[in-house]
C-alpha cells in the first residue's frame, strides 16, 4: 500500500525552521533520503504539491525539488524555507562534482512578483562565504511549480536585465524529466550541466545529446507508435486514447483544452502525432493536462484531416483537426495519476509502480477500454 504525502506529513508535523536532529524538517528530509529512491516516487509527492495549497506543501515541494538535486548528481545542501537576517536563505545549493554551483529558488506559481536581486543576492553572499569560489561557476535557477503562460515577469525581468547567462528557469515538470533521462538513458552529469549552464561558443555537446536521445528512442519504440495501416477489423474497433497537453506560451493546458475541447468540441494534432493515422470516429479519447491529471474526456467524431482552424494556436504545427461530440469537462476535479491509480491500470500491471512513468503521458498512446474508464472516474455510457 502506498503512503501518500499528506500522510507523511501528518506523520513528520508541521515543517519550519527549527534546528535539531528530531525536528519535523529533518525527519522529513531523512524519509526522503531513505524511502524515495525512484524519480517517479518524487513525481507522485510533486504532484501532491501543486494539487493542495498552503505552506506544509510549498515547503514540502522546496524539499523534493532539492532531493531531486541528488538524482541528477548534485550535491545538496538544503536551504531555509524561510530568511532571517544574518542567514543566507537559499532554497537549496547544489554543488557539481565538475566544479559548478547552482542556487536554487522554488516557487510554486508565478502569480507573486519575483525579484531578481533576491536571487543574485544569495549568490553574491555563498561568494563572499567562500562557499562558491567565483560567480562564473554559480548560475542561479529558479524551479517553477505552475508556469502561467499570462505571467511572464521573471522571465522578461532576467532578458531586460541581462542575466540570461546568471539566472535561469525551470518547470519542476521539465528538472523531472531531467531526472527521468539520466535514470533511463544514456546520459550523464555534464550532459545535465549542458543543458542548464550557460551554452558556449561550442553547441557539439548538446548536439551530441539530442543525436543519443533520438537514437536510444527509435531503438526502443515500442510497436504501438510504430504507424501501420489500419486493418478492415482494427477500423470497426473502438479504440482509447489518451493524449497530453501542455501550456504553451499563451494558455496554459487547461485553458487550452476548455477552449478546444469544451467549445469548439474539436482537437488538433500534428503530422508526427504517434497514431495519428490510426485514432479514427467512433474512438474515445482523455485528455492529459501536464502535471495536473485527466480533465476531460470525448468521443471522436470524424476522422483527423489536415485542415486549419482559428481555435487552434500554431495551426502550422497542429494541423490535423477532428471533431468530438459527449465532451465532458472536470478541469476542477482532475483525475489524477497516483500511484494508487496507477496500481489499477492494465498498462502498469508488472511494473514497478514507483519507477518513472512520465513516459505514459509525454505522448498521444492507444490505451484499453478498462484504462480510459479508470482515467476518466468510470464514468458510464461508454458502452
Amino acid at each position: 500500500m502506498s503512503v501518500t504525502l499528506t500522510q507523511i506529513l501528518k506523520l513528520v508535523g508541521k515543517l519550519d525552521d527549527t534546528q535539531g536532529h528530531e525536528t519535523p524538517r529533518e525527519r522529513f528530509r531523512l524519509f526522503l533520503e531513505e524511502n524515495v529512491q525512484e524519480v517517479g516516487q518524487i513525481r507522485d509527492y510533486i504532484q501532491e504539491c501543486l494539487i493542495n495549497s498552503g505552506d506544509q506543501y510549498n515547503r514540502a515541494l522546496q524539499d523534493l525539488v532539492n532531493h531531486l538535486g541528488h538524482f541528477l548528481g548534485f550535491e545538496v545542501t538544503f536551504g531555509r524555507y524561510h530568511g532571517v537576517q544574518g542567514k543566507v536563505g537559499f532554497d537549496g545549493h547544489w554543488k557539481s562534482p565538475k566544479g559548478s554551483h547552482i542556487v536554487v529558488e522554488v516557487k510554486t506559481t508565478e502569480a507573486y512578483a519575483i525579484k531578481t536581486s533576491t536571487l543574485d543576492g544569495y549568490i553574491s553572499e555563498l561568494v563572499s562565504q567562500r562557499e562558491i569560489p567565483d560567480r562564473p561557476h554559480a548560475l542561479g535557477l529558479y524551479v517553477i511549480g505552475r508556469l502561467d503562460p499570462d505571467l511572464r515577469q521573471l522571465e522578461d525581468a532576467i532578458i531586460a536585465e541581462k542575466r540570461t547567462h546568471e539566472l535561469r528557469i525551470i518547470s519542476v515538470d521539465s528538472l523531472l524529466s531531467l531526472a527521468e533521462l539520466m535514470n533511463e538513458y544514456d546520459i550523464n552529469h555534464d550532459d545535465i550541466l549542458s543543458i542548464l549552464r550557460p551554452s558556449g561558443p561550442m553547441v557539439d555537446q548538446v548536439i551530441d545529446l539530442m543525436a543519443r536521445l533520438v537514437a536510444q528512442g527509435k531503438a526502443e519504440l515500442s510497436p504501438e507508435i510504430i504507424e501501420e495501416p489500419v486493418s478492415a477489423k482494427a477500423d470497426s474497433e473502438v479504440a482509447y486514447w489518451i493524449t497530453p497537453v501542455k501550456s504553451d506560451e499563451e494558455q496554459a493546458a487547461e485553458d487550452i483544452i476548455s477552449s478546444l475541447v469544451g467549445r469548439e468540441h474539436i482537437y488538433a494534432i500534428s503530422e508526427r502525432t504517434p497514431g495519428r493515422r490510426r485514432i479514427k470516429r467512433g474512438d474515445w479519447i482523455c485528455f492529459y493536462a501536464t502535471t495536473n491529471g485527466v480533465v476531460a474526456h470525448a468521443r471522436i467524431v470524424t476522422n483527423p484531416e489536415r485542415r486549419s482552424h482559428p481555435a487552434v494556436g500554431d495551426s502550422d504545427k497542429y494541423n490535423w483537426v477532428f471533431e468530438l461530440e459527449e465532451t465532458q469537462l472536470y478541469l476542477d476535479t482532475p483525475i489524477v495519476i497516483d500511484t494508487s491509480l496507477r496500481n489499477r491500470l492494465d498498462e502498469f500491471q508488472g511494473r514497478d509502480l514507483n519507477k518513472s512513468w512520465a513516459w505514459f503521458v509525454q505522448a498521444t498512446r492507444s490505451i484499453t477500454r478498462h484504462d480510459f474508464r479508470v482515467l476518466t472516474g468510470q464514468i458510464g455510457g461508454l458502452e
